[in-house]
């Protein structure tokens, strides 16, 4: 009797039942993580109602901790099916190589693409998405392909990354690099006038109307955080998708499929040559590069922003270029009601959400209109999408952490509508993760993104390829390009720092703390930036992520490379010394480390150091224009020099 009777006992032990005695020691942890599931909308009140009890110090009942677990009917199978739809980034890029073992050309010299880290590379099943970059050009058409991933980390020869935390305790700076799924935005090549009957083969580029779909859109982004790595952290992992989300409810097209002809369409791509040892691609390639007419010192006298040496010996810096002149938005096939809607209802969050400099706001690029009129006539474009995703995710990371609990309750504002926050469910990324950890983080991030698109599969650092860049920025983390026929750096950003006219004009109505610290730099509320992500405590008097945008076409190799930096580089370099240290390197992968290794050794502050370099078209003749490198040498000498004398009592 007693057997039958522990028998019965162990029957009612459940597969729920172990989930509950596991969940119990997990919930302790704050590395625990509810799984995420599809819920309906009581389910969604019940998961509400679960982290409300948690956050008023109520335990919560067996049934609440049940119904946060997986269900019984699951399997571990199942539910990786379920929850893996969230789309991990992609830090690799798309490409063609031979299948052989061999290398195609060793000897080859026709391009960067006998450069591609083969061993690194996986094999790739084709699907209706992107298309894989263009073949390597010195593969003839009988060479059989294989279309393969290639990280970016291990391609040195076309992207560089380093990152130092300087004599801080811990680094707060982040980046990301690899390819995106939104619709190309490149502008359109034009048509050729004298067609040829001969069909684009393996060596040359594909047309970006083919069945694979558009060419892959590249991303590159650094990320300075303060107050903590928290908001850093996030935008490195989910800014991207917000950028994805976005494209996808405005429902963008492509830029290349406007009005095309699949039948007689010649996007001016380059064409295989069978003819002659080497095909189209390749020979374009040389005719860009020696096209270029190099410029010498005299011929841009007063244009270039370099350190001058005083009579004292001491370094005076110069004033950083102005940017790029943009381009103004394209208009894209869209939904455009919808996303007048979209843009609407968020405009209408942050005016009832935080209120303050945001109750009259209007951004940029948004088809809006005062007063109830009817929408303006806006194109709906890729700009406008970046706006959307930058506040979406600004608002979703400042809501997220008003509803956490604040360990520091003495400040004097409460810059939220902390009883509205506090009414709503916890916000999810797009990711479906939870945002940020158990405690409320008031720091801030600042972002700068660079989105690349070209209008055949050609690849962007092809020396005949054309591409179009288009960079959103907020902070004082910098973009650079550096200009093949001068030499000089092109800075593709503004610092949003409170002594800028643009920046002060926006704030001074809403600011009244501007004041000026003992270096001598004006700050706001005691911030050195006046766009940001996070930092809300400071959103109501205009500390806002709306992002500067700009679009640049780059003509074939008019332009050697990108640099994307942090400001423990910029604050310490100016513009032409980073850009002068990285045509010196013979990747740019060795350019990256030369940026950060000297930033570190000659900077006083030790501040976190982060710097990306991007190979582009005009990369083998980076070191030509103007004055090549030599222009800063000098200053970069002296500050060498002057970093190591002990008499500065460095350690």
């Amino acid at each position: 009797m007693a057997g039958r009777q522990s028998s019965s006992r162990r029957e009612l032990w459940s597969l729920a039942d172990s989930y509950d005695f596991i969940a119990s020691f997990l919930g302790k942890s704050e590395l625990y993580r509810p799984p995420v599931s599809r819920l309906n909308h009581l389910e969604q009140k019940r998961a509400f109602r679960s982290s409300r009890d948690q956050h008023n110090n109520v335990k919560p009942s067996r049934l609440d901790r049940l119904h946060k677990l997986v269900p019984v009917s699951h399997n571990f199978a199942s539910l990786r099916q379920q929850h893996g739809t969230r789309r991990h980034f992609h830090d690799y890029f798309v490409t063609n190589l031979p299948s052989s073992s061999l290398h195609p050309d060793s000897k080859s010299s026709a391009g960067p693409h006998h450069k591609l880290p083969r061993s690194a590379s996986t094999p790739h099943t084709l699907s209706s998405g992107r298309s894989p970059a263009a073949a390597p050009p010195m593969i003839g058409a009988s060479r059989e392909l294989t279309v393969v991933r290639i990280p970016l980390r291990s391609a040195k020869h076309h992207f560089g990354v380093s990152v130092s935390r300087g004599t801080r305790p811990y680094n707060e700076d982040t980046y990301q690099a690899g390819t995106i799924e939104i619709p190309a935005f490149a502008k359109r090549a034009p048509i050729s006038l004298s067609r040829s009957g001969s069909k684009i083969t393996a060596g040359g580029a594909t047309s970006a109307d083919s069945a694979s779909g558009d060419p892959q859109v590249f991303y590159f982004g650094v990320f300075d955080g303060h107050g903590g790595n928290e908001c850093s952290d996030f935008l490195r992992e989910e800014l991207h998708s917000y950028v994805e989300n976005a494209a996808e409810i405005f429902e963008l097209g492509s830029s290349l499929k406007a009005g095309k002809k699949k039948e007689d369409r010649d996007v001016g791509g380059p064409r295989a040559d069978q003819g002659s040892g080497e095909n189209e691609l390749s020979s374009q390639g040389k005719k860009s590069l020696n096209r270029l007419e190099m410029k010498g010192e005299g011929e841009f006298e007063g244009l270039q922003s370099v350190p001058k040496r005083n009579d004292d010996k001491s370094v005076k810096d110069q004033p950083n270029s102005p940017a790029l002149s943009c381009e103004e938005p394209v208009l894209a096939e869209s939904n455009k009601p919808k996303a007048i809607g979209l843009e609407r209802n968020l405009v209408a969050q942050w005016k009832d959400t935080v209120g303050g400099y945001f109750r009259r706001f209007k951004p940029e690029y948004f088809s809006l209109a005062a007063n109830g009129s009817p929408p303006s006539d806006t194109p709906i474009s890729i700009e406008a999408a970046l706006m959307y995703a930058f506040l979406k995710a600004d608002l979703d990371f400042v809501t997220a952490q008003a509803r956490k609990p604040d360990d520091e309750k003495q400040h004097g504002d409460t810059p939220l509508n902390a009883d509205d926050i506090l009414g709503e469910p916890a916000h999810l990324t797009p990711s479906k993760h939870r945002i940020g950890g158990p405690k409320q983080f008031v720091g801030g991030s600042t972002a700068s993104i660079a989105l690349i698109s070209t209008p055949t599969a050609t690849p962007f650092w092809h020396p005949a390829s054309p591409s179009t860049i288009i960079v959103a920025h907020v902070g004082d983390t910098r973009i650079l390009l550096c200009d093949t026929a001068t030499g000089l750096a092109k800075p593709a950003t503004t610092d949003h720092h409170p002594s800028s006219p643009v920046e002060s004009t926006r704030l001074r109505r809403y600011a009244a703390t501007f004041v000026t610290d003992s270096f001598g730099e004006e700050r706001m509320s005691g911030l050195a930036n006046t766009r940001a992500f996070g930092d809300m405590r400071s959103k109501r008097i205009g500390v806002s992520a709306e992002p500067e945008i700009r679009r640049i076409d780059l003509s074939p190799a008019e332009y050697s490379f990108l640099v994307l930096v942090s400001d423990g580089v910029s604050g310490t370099l100016s513009d032409q010394e980073i850009v002068d240290v990285v045509k010196e390197a013979k990747t740019p992968e060795q350019g990256a480390r030369d940026v950060v290794s000297y930033a570190t050794e000659v900077s006083s502050e030790g501040d976190n150091a982060t710097c990306l370099v991007v190979r582009l078209g005009g990369w083998e003749r980076r070191i030509e224009g103007g004055m090549g490198s030599m222009g800063t040498k000098e200053v970069r000498d002296f500050r060498k020099g002057d970093a190591l004398d002990p008499r500065r009592g460095r350690t």
